[in-house]
């Protein structure tokens, strides 16, 4: 039974949701719809090569070329803007798909701009387009180590947009996740980790 919708927004938000499916499907075995967002082609195309290809639909992608420049409001105000109605079809073909739709699950980051910009307009048209289904959002907030420049500007005018239309947001803190996947790495060497957080 399809009761989620889960959208991944930018680079971070796609690669972490890859991870966030081979965990699901080893442990579950069930496939829930998904959206995949990201205006820089490059890991979406890394995707539908990977051994997790057969799980998205390529209907369901959404990719530029020219990408976000890490600025926010080109996410938010241009690439949201210019493809508002793609994502509105996609949305709703995902929730069509759904036997009881509970809730959409957005994966994105703080600091990039698709992630913060994208992942923050995507949600505003959530509240309008379903306003009675929740807005569940996994946020990766950068590390003190990110070399951009902008990452606090967009992290912090995503946050308005958070705060404003998602239901509940898990905060996810990007430095810790590297201190983890380090530590993972130096004691079990053999196990599959994903170069997601280096």
């Amino acid at each position: 039974m399809t009761q989620s919708v889960v959208v991944q927004v930018g680079q971070c938000g796609n690669q972490i949701g890859c991870c966030f499916w081979d965990l699901a499907l080893r442990e579950h075995a069930s496939v829930n719809q998904a959206v995949l967002i990201d205006m820089e082609e490059g890991v979406v195309n890394e995707i539908l090569q990977g051994p997790l290809r057969d799980v998205f639909d390529s209907k369901q992608l959404i990719t530029d070329i020219s990408g976000s420049g890490n600025n926010w409001a080109v996410g938010h105000k241009v690439f949201g803007s210019l493809y508002q109605e793609q994502i509105l079809e996609k949305l709703r073909k995902s929730a069509e798909h759904c036997d009881c739709l509970q809730c959409f699950f957005i994966i994105h980051s703080m600091g990039g701009g698709t992630g913060s910009g994208l992942g923050t307009f995507l949600l505003m048209m959530l509240k309008d387009e379903f306003p009675e289904v929740y807005r569940f959002v996994t946020s990766i907030y950068p590390s003190s180590e990110d070399d951009v420049i902008t990452s606090p500007y967009n992290s912090m005018l995503a946050m308005k947009e958070l705060n404003e239309h998602a239901d509940c947001v898990l905060p996810i803190d990007n430095q810790e996740n590297i201190s983890k996947y380090t530590l993972l790495k130096r004691f079990f060497p053999n196990i599959f980790l994903s170069k997601v957080f280096i």
